[in-house]
């Protein structure tokens, strides 16, 4: 290992490592971060890959809503218990048929889960959870929360004032978190008065933290009805103030004005505020409904028979694969009606309900003997946050959400990497021009200390090291990566001290989770770090090299050998990921939970050279809108936009295929790089 000093002295004692206060001291990432998750890739545990640009570009008039619940709170009895339905119904299957059965512990106080969230059994003041949540829903790429302020009068302001507070200082440090809305009862009560005016009083005119405020057509949003506002100069004052959407709560009858916006439909959805151009503002996209055929689709009770739960779909029937409810056939027939809609506006329900009541047919409810309305288990719920209990599955929502709103707002291009060059290690300026920098957030490294529901308390400081950004440079021998941190990095010798998971042929089946060569995970020396392989695609790894590294304070630099991890020449198309302080390893759900990572969760940074090779007798279209896809591509080659003549080609010019069309047969093609030009534009692709 060759570490650079800032101590004078100590340079002059070291002539080979004789560099200048300039050089040791600035940093060639700029302090103003972009975070883009566009870039990113995932794999899920079903081994679905999350979409990448394929040509849609941006569209900054499309916008995703998540409904939100804010109402997991304090003020638990002391005897108060979580229950969870899933592990009841698991552990005695019977009880489902019995009330009075232990299991539902009758008479005990507290809560009914269908599953414990990943994050444990916390509380929406819980200012770590709320900063997770945050950078979760921003790399989705949600617009807005709305807030369920639908029972009664309450608000939860102890919850969404925390969480407007956590999300303020997540802005500032670059997270484009989602902006937030109510959505009040369902109808125009004095419940839905009391707190339409209670909020604007608190929130918007005390001017409470108003970049968060979501607006549409110029005012803030709010999901609520303004009929029983009365002619008081607060109420006049209210009715001018917000862009007024109130809620349809049935999931069949579709709006009964047009002003009205839904928050659950069950397939085909209908399209809420018609607009002039034929189309609408809003639509509806759910994980589940509660309901079934023999209600005719209205809200019914989650566990009556047959309902449609997360397996479910109107097209296809019920998924009937013992794990069917991971597959997410409701939420992707209710995404595909969306796209059919094409709306301005997605609302998605939802992300953290996670509770429901034991109603007894006394209350309303059919289901016998009891009622669990609107949360159940694992296939009849519809949270999109991650759960503990799926295993290497917990986050198949989350992904899959990624994927679709990727789908229906379109993504930013990722940037051309930089032309090979050689690093010396040692010179940290020689990073300066390299391209991109892949970066993630900052100031997320902070310690959890707050308590949970009932019983529960949550305390984890594995937080450590804060990852903000790296980068990769390559020539014909080496691949070097620099990573840097917001703070002086921490002892080396630690366990799992900034690991580096390569995936080098973006092949989930090979390696652990994808993952073929890891660097860190046995902790580096003063002379060498360590690559290891993975052995049988497991949490086995054998080390295959010793490489050189430098630190310089909150920076890391490693020089590794091309053979050693496979990449013996051009194109790289890689994905990679940094891990800071695993605390369960083997377990990739712990990547969303402990220590830092880069980026976040499941998600992949992606270096990729190959539209950065140069072929001969051809020239190169600057700003070229031909898009291709996939790349690697074993059979079919899609071209997508107007083009359809088309001409394929070597890297040395040779043609070798020709003729008209956007699906393009290549399974003829020997495994290489070749070219494909149209209309006088050019692309690279890799063909398996």
């Amino acid at each position: 290992m060759k570490k650079v000093s800032y101590l004078l002295g100590l340079i002059l004692l070291l002539p080979a490592f004789a560099y200048s206060q300039e050089i040791t001291t600035r940093s060639p990432i700029s302090d103003g971060l972009v975070v883009n998750s566009d870039f990113w890739t995932a794999t899920d545990g079903l081994g679905r890959k999350t979409r990448e640009y394929s040509g849609k570009d941006a569209d900054p008039n499309k916008f995703v809503g998540m409904f939100y619940w804010t109402w997991h709170q304090g003020g638990d009895a002391d005897t108060a218990r979580i229950k969870n339905i899933s592990q009841i119904k698991d552990a005695n299957p019977d009880a489902v048929n019995n009330y009075n059965d232990p299991m539902w512990r009758k008479g005990d106080p507290g809560y009914f889960y269908w599953e414990e969230p990943l994050y444990g059994y916390y509380r929406t003041t819980d200012t770590w959870v709320l900063r997770k949540h945050a950078e979760l829903l921003a790399d989705a790429k949600i617009d807005v929360v709305f807030f369920d302020c639908t029972n009664g009068s309450f608000t939860w302001d102890d919850s969404f004032r925390q969480l407007m507070s956590v999300w303020d200082e997540a802005r500032k440090d670059g997270v484009k978190v989602p902006k937030i809305s109510f959505l009040l009862p369902f109808s125009p009560s004095n419940a839905s008065l009391v707190s339409l005016r209670h909020l604007y009083r608190t929130v918007y005119q005390a001017n409470y933290f108003p970049e968060l405020w979501f607006k549409w057509n110029g005012k803030p949003l709010i999901m609520a009805y303004q009929n029983n506002l009365t002619d008081t100069s607060l109420d006049i004052e209210i009715k001018n103030y917000f862009t007024f959407r109130p809620g349809m709560p049935d999931y069949v009858y579709g709006p009964s004005s047009p002003d009205q916006w839904g928050w659950l439909e069950v397939y085909p959805q209908h399209g809420f505020a018609p607009l002039d151009n034929g189309k609408y503002e809003q639509c509806t996209v759910g994980i589940a409904q509660n309901t079934c055929a023999a209600f005719g689709g209205h809200c019914s009770a989650f566990n009556l028979s047959d309902t449609y739960g997360r397996s479910y779909s109107k097209v296809k029937g019920f998924d009937t694969r013992k794990n069917g409810y991971l597959y997410g056939w409701n939420f992707e027939e209710q995404w595909d009606r969306a796209d059919e809609i094409d709306p301005k506006m997605v609302f998605v329900t939802g992300w953290n309900e996670f509770v429901s009541g034991q109603w007894l047919p006394e209350s309303g409810w059919t289901g016998k003997p009891f009622s669990f309305v609107d949360e159940y288990d694992w296939d009849h719920s519809r949270d999109i946050e991650p759960v503990k209990n799926w295993g290497d599955n917990g986050d198949v929502y989350y992904l899959q959400l990624v994927d679709r709103v990727r789908k229906f707002k379109g993504m930013k291009e990722r940037p051309i990497v930089s032309d090979p060059k050689t690093i010396d290690i040692a010179n940290l300026s020689d990073w300066g021009d390299v391209k991109p920098a892949y970066n993630s957030y900052k100031n997320n490294t902070k310690t959890r200390n707050s308590a949970g529901r009932c019983e529960k308390y949550y305390y984890d400081e594995s937080a450590r090291n804060d990852i903000i950004s790296s980068k990769i440079a390559r020539d014909n021998d080496y691949v070097y990566i620099y990573v840097q941190t917001n703070q002086p990095l921490t002892d080396s010798s630690q366990k799992n001290w900034m690991m580096l998971f390569l995936d080098i042929d973006r092949n989930k089946a090979t390696g652990w989770q994808g993952y073929d060569y890891v660097i860190n995970h046995k902790s580096p020396d003063e002379k060498n770090a360590y690559v290891e392989k993975s052995i049988s695609n497991s949490w086995n790894w054998q080390e295959v090299a010793k490489v050189d590294y430098v630190i310089s304070s909150n920076k890391l630099v490693i020089k590794i050998p091309r053979s050693a991890i496979g990449l013996s020449k051009d194109p790289i198309n890689i994905e990679f990921k940094w891990c800071d302080n695993m605390q369960e390893d083997g377990n990739i759900m712990d990547f969303y939970v402990s220590g830092d990572v880069a980026p976040g969760g499941r998600f992949n940074y992606v270096y990729d050279t190959t539209n950065n090779l140069p072929i001969t007798s051809i020239k190169k279209v600057e700003n070229s809108k031909l898009f291709i896809y996939p790349s690697p591509c074993e059979n079919i080659l899609n071209v997508g936009g107007e083009y359809n003549k088309y001409e394929i080609y070597t890297t040395s010019g040779s043609l070798v295929l020709k003729g008209v069309g956007n699906k393009i047969d290549v399974s003829s093609l020997s495994s290489g790089i070749y070219a494909i030009k149209t209309n006088g534009e050019t692309k690279c692709f890799i063909k398996k």
